[in-house]
């Protein structure tokens, strides 16, 4: 839009164009643009809400942070007094703790369906990647903010879950010195979590989701529809018809409809993540204390497959296993690839997502119950 036909528009487009000379009508295409029918369903529109939690969590650490004292000997009273004295305190902590669950929740749902649903095939290979790199940034952004209460269950989980590092061949130990600053967990572990948690992290989850909107952007969203579309389109048709004689549309505008979609999806969340908070507010147990180990040493709930996978084998072989398991998981896209052309498509996606999805469910049943 060039800047004498913007001083001929009136209103905010006028304004706006003679201030930022980029045609509106862009961002209108852009907003109308076409998007596949299924994702009418809630299942396929949780896209968006991982961005909205990362966004709370965001505003609400940005509120912590103020009067958070990342040193061992503060750390616990700061947290106390948010939790005790400050005027709602406890209310942005409860939301802070609870969106850091919800946000691996969504993450791994949205994940479980472009699984179950090979979204991740051919072209989107790396866009898989970069959602795996999101969860895996989302897993670690939770514990690193777990650790930084420094009472004693977070203490000694953060000790339990480092102590990992250390069973990996050849650049383990090195790793476990690095994230502790020594030997065992001490001040020095706090002031490398800290700057992890509200700067290194925040700005890789950032990155990756803007490399997401754009991978989309350039490569759409997948159309589960698209071999009936082309067989329509061999018959010189672009719609299918009801049973009443009305033209379905294989497609439906972005704008209002899937964000309106996005919006009551976000708006349920809004209402679970208050609710949760009021609840179950968040709790703080006794001062970190080194000297006394507890009797029952547990990590956070989305550890629990990790936590007792490992419990269930010696160390090195469960590690090992995991590890494989961990690597498949990234690099999925090409060996599914590899067993389609080898065998042809037999979904296998589908019956390994519901054994995996039924195993993880059943490791944090077995935790939560065990003593």
């Amino acid at each position: 839009m060039s800047m004498e036909s913007t001083q001929q528009v009136k209103g905010w487009r006028g304004w706006l164009g003679q201030r930022f000379p980029i045609d509106v009508k862009v961002y209108e295409e852009l907003a109308k643009e076409p998007v596949p029918k299924h994702m009418e369903r809630w299942w396929f529109a949780l896209g968006g809400t991982p961005l909205l939690l990362f966004v709370i969590q965001g505003v609400t650490g940005i509120l912590l942070t103020w009067y958070y004292v990342p040193r061992p000997e503060f750390a616990y009273e700061s947290v106390t007094r948010i939790s005790n004295e400050l005027p709602f305190g406890w209310w942005v902590r409860g939301i802070h703790q609870w969106g850091s669950q919800l946000m691996i929740i969504a993450v791994i749902l949205h994940m479980l369906r472009t699984f179950t649903t090979g979204a991740y095939r051919k072209p989107r290979e790396l866009n898989w990647l970069v959602g795996t790199g999101l969860l895996v940034v989302t897993l670690t952004f939770a514990f690193t903010g777990y650790a930084l209460v420094n009472d004693q269950l977070s203490y000694w989980a953060t000790t339990v879950g480092t102590n990992m590092f250390a069973e990996i061949p050849v650049v383990g130990p090195i790793m476990l010195q690095m994230i502790r600053g020594g030997v065992a967990v001490t001040a020095d572990t706090m002031t490398r979590l800290y700057p992890l948690h509200i700067g290194a992290l925040p700005t890789a989850i950032a990155a990756l989701i803007a490399l997401h909107v754009v991978l989309i952007r350039f490569l759409g969203v997948t159309d589960l529809d698209a071999r009936e579309r082309e067989r329509l389109a061999r018959l010189g048709k672009s719609a299918t018809v009801k049973g009443n004689g009305k033209v379905e549309s294989s497609h439906f505008p972005f704008f209002p409809d899937h964000v309106m979609t996005e919006l009551v999806i976000g708006m349920a969340v809004l209402i679970i993540l208050v609710n949760l908070t009021i609840l179950f507010p968040p709790t703080l147990g006794p001062k970190a204390d080194p000297a006394n180990t507890p009797l029952h040493i547990k990590p956070e709930w989305y550890f629990y497959p990790v936590f007792r996978w490992l419990k269930l084998f010696p160390l090195q072989i469960g590690l090992a296993g995991l590890g494989v398991g961990v690597l498949g998981f990234v690099f999925w896209p090409f060996i599914d690839a590899f067993v389609e052309r080898r065998f042809g498509n037999r979904d296998i996606n589908v019956i390994l997502a519901f054994i995996v999805a039924v195993g993880a469910l059943a490791f944090i049943l077995w935790e939560l119950f065990s003593v």
